[in-house]
C-alpha cells in the first residue's frame, strides 16, 4: 500500500496554528471568510501566504500583481532563509505586542510585521543584483505602509516593529536579532557623507517610539533607548540612554529588554 504523504500542516506547526485561527475566525465572522480564504487557507504554506500578500498590497498601476507575485515566489523558492525569518519575525510580535491575541494578525493587520517581510524580499532583489527593482519595493513599501527601509540594510531576525508609521532605516544601518522598535525611528546618518554611515543596532535592543539614532555608531546589545532620545554616540552594551541628545541614566535593568518591552526609567537599575 502506498504511504499517504502528510499535509504541510502536519510538518509546519506555525501553519498549521495559523490554518486554525483563520477557519476559527471565519466561523467568528463569516464575512472575513474571502480575506481569510484567499489569504491563508487558498494556500499550501506560509511562504506562499506571504508571496500572495506582498503581491497583493504592493502591486499599482505601475507593477502588476501576478509580476509582484512572481518575484516574490522566486524569492522565497530561493533563500528558505525568508521563511525562517518570517516565523520568527511572527513569535516576536506574539510575544511582545499585548495587542496581538493570534498568528494571524501580524499577517493581515499588522503594517510593521506587512512591511518587514516586503523589505525582505527587495533585500533578495538587492542582493541577487536587481537593484532598480529592490529601489521600487521600496517605495511601495514606503506609499503602502508608512515604512521606508532601504533594501541594501541588514535586518536581523525576531524583529517587532510595533505600530510602525514613519520608521526610516539607512542604506549601511546594521540591525541585529530579537530588536523590538515603536513608530517614528529613524536610524540615519548625519549629512551628506558616503560610505558606512548608519547605526549598527546589537541583539536585544529596545528602541522607543521618537527615537533617533544617526550616524555611524554602535548600540550595545541589550541596552534601552528612551522614547524621543537622539543618540550620537555609541551606547554600551546593557545600558539605558536617554535626552537630546541621548547620555547614559542607568542600567538597562533586565537581560533582554527587547523582550520584556519595559520602558519606563524608573525601574530596576535606572
Amino acid at each position: 500500500m502506498a504511504k499517504t504523504k502528510p499535509r504541510l500542516t502536519e510538518l509546519d506547526p506555525v501553519w498549521k496554528r495559523i490554518c486554525d485561527e483563520a477557519e476559527a475566525a471565519v466561523a467568528e465572522e463569516p464575512l472575513l471568510g474571502g480575506l481569510m480564504h484567499s489569504s491563508l487557507l487558498h494556500h499550501g504554506g506560509l511562504d506562499d501566504a506571504l508571496a500572495y500578500r506582498f503581491a497583493l498590497k504592493l502591486s499599482s498601476g505601475e507593477m502588476s500583481e501576478q509580476l509582484l507575485r512572481e518575484i516574490a515566489d522566486a524569492a522565497y523558492a530561493a533563500d528558505p532563509g525568508l521563511g525562517k525569518a518570517a516565523r520568527a519575525d511572527l513569535a516576536a510580535v506574539f510575544d511582545r505586542d499585548p495587542a496581538c491575541h493570534r498568528f494571524i494578525q501580524p499577517i493581515l493587520f499588522f503594517k510593521g510585521f506587512q512591511a518587514l517581510q516586503a523589505y525582505r524580499v527587495g533585500h533578495w532583489l538587492w542582493q541577487s543584483g536587481r537593484r532598480d527593482m529592490a529601489y521600487f519595493v521600496q517605495m511601495r513599501v514606503s506609499e503602502a505602509f508608512g515604512v521606508d527601509i532601504h533594501p541594501a540594510a541588514r535586518m536581523g531576525k525576531g524583529i517587532m516593529i510595533d505600530h510602525a508609521h514613519s520608521i526610516v532605516i539607512g542604506e549601511t544601518a546594521v540591525v541585529g536579532d530579537n530588536v523590538s522598535m515603536l513608530h517614528s525611528v529613524t536610524l540615519g546618518g548625519t549629512g551628506k557623507d558616503k560610505g558606512d554611515r548608519h547605526p549598527k543596532i546589537g541583539n536585544g535592543v529596545l528602541i522607543g517610539a521618537g527615537a533617533k539614532v544617526l550616524g555611524n555608531i554602535t548600540v550595545g546589545c541589550c541596552s534601552r533607548i528612551a522614547a524621543g532620545s537622539v543618540v550620537l554616540q555609541d551606547v554600551p552594551p546593557k545600558s539605558t540612554v536617554a535626552g537630546v541628545p541621548a547620555r547614559i541614566v542607568g542600567e538597562a535593568g533586565c537581560e533582554q529588554p527587547s523582550v520584556t518591552m519595559d520602558q519606563l526609567l524608573g525601574g530596576k537599575g535606572v
